[in-house]
């Protein structure tokens, strides 16, 4: 469970950091299970519903920078995300009843892990009310060198920024242009095992893996079960019995939507082709200021 101060800590600042949610013996079975999916990229040749590449993947040398939806490919990832020490933290931010937004495992592999540029989930995904969270559980060891997430203090009481470059949703902040102080965002490294909690309105971003090291991280985004959203990529939301029961982590659903005064901006029309967050990115014409040049 998370102490007072890690709670106001996620209210006043948007984030926190739990350690030592998962032990050794969860870690090592979840490294396995990664391993042999990321092996098996080695028969793909392009992005899929299953496989995120780095532009420098080839069969012969399968580089993966993410596992899309993980809970759909092994039921691992379901046990960790209901285990007491992943989820007790998020009852206690959002209370019992929990929905599955999405899940992802992001790769940042030695020497040329992508980076993501500045961004707020609630602009991919806003929904009724704002409880709704990202939370990020350590595979290895996070580091300054390896990528770390990167939040930006109290960001999640501002703005809702504008996410769009040319009439296109591009999925990050155009910081020049926004004013933002990226160099005031805090670095949240931790060992193998904890867990990084942040708002969904939280800026923040993380940088290429410039280490020898890997830096694997498996993020689930909940919402509060009365939150809905108004808005989502996902295929998750095609069919509703799915959406209703099939995401629920724990306690019940609901039919009624809990509305409340919060900044919307909805996403907007895509790219042709723009099939994650590393594509949208990388179509934008913006230059947005990277992790290291954050400082």
């Amino acid at each position: 469970m998370l102490t007072r101060e890690q709670v106001d800590e996620y209210f006043e600042r948007g984030f926190t950091i739990a350690e030592s949610v998962l032990d050794g013996a969860m870690l090592n079975r979840a490294r396995a299970i990664l391993d042999a999916i990321v092996a098996n990229a080695s028969s793909v040749t392009r992005n899929n519903e299953v496989y995120d590449l780095e532009e420098s993947h080839t069969p012969a040398s399968p580089r993966v920078r993410r596992i899309k939806e993980p809970v759909d490919r092994d039921p691992l990832f379901w046990e960790l995300l209901r285990s007491d020490g992943v989820i007790g933290p998020v009852k206690q931010l959002i209370g019992p009843n929990l929905r599955l937004h999405g899940s992802k495992l992001n790769m940042k592999s030695a020497g040329y892990g992508a980076p993501v540029e500045w961004h707020q989930d609630w602009a991919f995904y806003p929904h009724t009310n704002e409880d709704v969270l990202a939370i990020g559980l350590m595979l290895d060891d996070v580091t300054f060198e390896n990528g770390p997430l990167q939040v930006i203090p109290g960001s999640h009481r501002g703005l809702v920024h504008d996410h769009q470059n040319e009439g296109f949703f591009v999925g990050a902040i155009d910081v020049g242009g926004s004013g933002l102080d990226v160099k005031s965002a805090v670095t949240l490294t931790g060992a193998a095992g904890s867990m990084t909690i942040h708002h969904v309105r939280a800026i923040h971003g993380s940088a290429l893996n410039v280490s020898g090291r890997p830096r694997r991280m498996l993020f689930y985004e909940i919402a509060a079960a009365d939150a809905w959203p108004l808005a989502t990529f996902l295929p998750n939301y095609r069919d509703f019995e799915q959406f209703f029961r099939g995401r629920m982590i724990t306690g019940m659903s609901t039919l009624e939507p809990r509305m409340t005064p919060v900044p919307i901006r909805m996403p907007g029309a895509l790219r042709r082709g723009s099939e994650s967050i590393y594509n949208l990115q990388l179509a934008s014409k913006r230059h947005f200021a990277t992790f290291q040049e954050a400082g």
